[in-house]
């Protein structure tokens, strides 16, 4: 059960952590909306459906990045993930502030 759904928490957290790298200066709720916009973007873009698109979610990296179908479900993992990964960010600043 829980292996239905890690991989898509896991993806949104990477994506977390590559906004968080990127831009360091920003507050966690920039890092937060614009991870999950990233993230519901590519969901959304699943919809589409042309051949010039499938042919690149067929590849391995294509497939790993795009996605290949569009899932409801798949929306709340994204959201679950990045809140993980909110909380370990926001234990991690909390922990360095005290030092």
């Amino acid at each position: 059960m829980l292996s239905d759904h890690a991989g898509d928490a896991l993806w949104a957290i990477m994506i977390y952590i590559g906004v968080r790298i990127i831009w360091v200066h920003k507050s966690l709720l920039f890092a937060v909306i614009f991870s999950l916009l990233c993230c519901y973007l590519i969901e959304c873009s699943q919809l589409y459906q042309a051949i010039w698109i499938n042919e690149i979610r067929y590849t391995m990296i294509g497939g790993l990045v795009l996605g290949k179908g569009f899932l409801w479900i798949d929306l709340l993992r994204y959201t679950v993930g990045i809140l993980i990964a909110v909380g370990l960010d926001n234990t991690i600043l909390k922990s360095r502030r005290v030092r």
